[in-house]
């Protein structure tokens, strides 16, 4: 029994009571065992300075093995080549290179020692087969990581390392594992460990097992042995089976990607054409600056991001309603200074936007220069989201073609369910009985311009999350946008999105095999082809103004 007594300030000490006499007997004990702890962490790890590899290796086990918080602090310090030893002491330590001397910490305790110069310290030195185990040791310390992002690297990390020790810490983690991504790791990383499995029949349940799986690190492995002559016939058309599979998975999961991104490009092309839609049908004017609307509504995302530095995350919330008010008032101002004098005479408005088009371009370059513009991606818009294993998409293109749709949905009400929308349908289908009843067509004119305008600029914004911002970001959109039009029917939302988004996918099918050039020329070729047929395209105006 241990001695303690209690002073009771009289000269005479007291029997501690029992319970306390107990709870300080457990204090001792905690603080014994700590103390075992840390000597027997502090002597693994000046173990890793030995002198054979192999040495270090078990040393490296064994430090991972102790749990220690300073673990995965000494175990990366020693892969990135910062584990040193004093040259007086023998002292195992971290060294950072700071100018020309070494800022030295004590690897168990990481206590200051103050700086070294270069001989006084000698690098711990590692080679390549003591890195994969060095990572997969982090790896495995990194399994009970609170984040799942880091959880998930730790158990792509272990499989990468190919150490079938640590297939144990693989184990133990999935019995408590509550992420199916993590859990989806996890078995993948034990398929690459039975890979790689001396036993037969284990090595084929596995190469059969991944024929789904599409990991990377899975379908290298299942090469090397559908071209190693040293394993079993059996087990070399296994593999080969099981590429087959996934290859024919990864080309059903490319055509998916591919359409996507077709229809990514084609909500653009929307976005792009739907503006020149409805001025095209209404007023009849071949906007040739309509390009240059598109481009200030991308400077004018550029410029919202410069103004709120600090809040990019909600930059394209603000950048939107002003990409929309910059470039309408333009298109307004255009309209009103220009085109309305130029009624009927499609030619001339032509070649007057054209010249605005020019002004524009030249307008830009003079206050922002001639060199191209980058927006900042906000961080919710970046990324990808995966649907399955070896199927991604990312997420600033999702978010524009759910944008487009937004777009479409909102300008369709304007014109369906407003006053304005009303007359833009009057003018549209008989412009002379529009008037006859009181609809003013010159204030329809302007506002219908301003209305497309404003629509290009809101494009603006979506492509600036796509492409660099520059003087020469419409020009290579305009001929897709007539091209839409033309296609969809003039002054037709509906064949407006309907051809856009035909347009994008055919676009993105054609490109794999005849390459981005040919491919436009291709669609350029058939929408040719398609109004010798069909001239007011898919879905024609309708109205007195149209059969006329």
């Amino acid at each position: 029994m241990l001695g303690f007594r209690l002073w009771n300030g009289t000269g005479r000490d007291l029997p501690m009571p029992r319970i306390l006499r107990w709870f300080a007997a457990l204090l001792v004990c905690l603080a014994t065992a700590s103390a075992f702890g840390d000597g027997e962490f502090a002597e693994s790890v000046r173990a890793l300075n030995a002198a054979s590899f192999h040495a270090k290796e078990s040393a490296a086990r064994q430090v991972a093995a102790t749990q220690h918080e300073r673990a995965g602090t000494i175990l990366t310090a020693m892969l990135e080549g910062e584990l040193h030893r004093q040259v007086a002491t023998d002292q195992v330590v971290i060294a950072v290179r700071a100018e020309r001397a070494y800022a030295v910490r004590d690897a168990v305790s990481g206590a200051d020692l103050g700086l070294a110069t270069r001989r006084e310290v000698r690098r711990i030195s590692v080679n390549n087969q003591l890195r994969r185990t060095l990572r997969g040791l982090i790896a495995g310390l990194r399994l009970d990581h609170a984040e799942v992002s880091e959880r998930v690297a730790a158990a792509r990390s272990i499989a990468d390392s190919g150490d079938p020790e640590l297939r144990p810490l693989l184990d133990a983690r999935r019995a408590r594992e509550d992420s199916a991504r993590v859990i989806e790791a996890i078995d993948t990383a034990m398929v690459v460990f039975d890979l790689d499995a001396e036993d037969e029949v284990t090595r084929l349940a596995a190469i059969r097992a991944s024929a789904s799986n599409l990991d990377g690190s899975v379908r290298i492995k299942l090469t090397d042995i559908a071209e190693d002559d040293g394993v079993g016939e059996s087990l070399r058309e296994a593999a080969k089976a099981s590429l087959g599979a996934i290859e024919d998975t990864v080309a059903r999961y490319q055509m998916v990607e591919t359409v996507f991104f077709g229809l990514s490009l084609g909500s653009v092309l929307v976005l792009a054409a739907i503006g020149l839609s409805i001025t095209f049908g209404v007023m009849g004017v071949i906007n040739m600056a309509h390009g240059e609307l598109i481009m200030l509504g991308a400077y004018a995302t550029y410029v919202i991001q410069t103004l709120m530095p600090d809040a990019i995350e909600y930059s394209l919330f603000v950048a939107v309603p002003a990409a929309f008010a910059v470039s309408g008032l333009v298109g307004i101002a255009i309209e009103r200074g220009i085109i309305r004098f130029l009624y009927g005479r499609p030619l001339e408005t032509l070649l007057a936007t054209f010249g605005v088009s020019l002004i524009l371009q030249q307008a830009v370059r003079s206050i922002f220069s001639p060199l191209n513009r980058a927006v900042v991606t906000p961080e919710w818009m970046s990324g990808s989201l995966q649907v399955v294993q070896g199927l991604s998409l990312t997420y600033n293109r999702l978010y524009i073609l759910v944008f487009a749709g937004l777009v479409f949905a909102a300008l369709w009400l304007v014109l369906r369910r407003t006053r304005l929308g009303l007359e833009v349908r009057a003018v549209t289908q008989n412009r002379q009985m529009a008037r006859a009843v009181g609809v003013r067509s010159a204030r329809v004119d302007m506002l219908t311009f301003g209305l497309g305008a404003g629509i290009a600029g809101v494009a603006g914004v979506a492509l600036s999350q796509l492409t660099n911002v520059g003087p020469n970001l419409g020009q290579g959109y305009i001929v897709d946008s007539f091209l839409v039009v033309v296609f969809g029917g003039v002054g037709n939302l509906w064949g407006t999105l309907v051809a856009g988004l035909s347009l994008g996918v055919v676009n993105k099918l054609i490109e794999p095999a005849a390459g981005a050039v040919v491919a436009k020329i291709l669609v350029l070729v058939f929408i040719i082809l398609f109004i010798q047929k069909w001239p007011r395209g898919l879905f024609p105006q309708r109205g007195r103004a149209a059969d006329g």
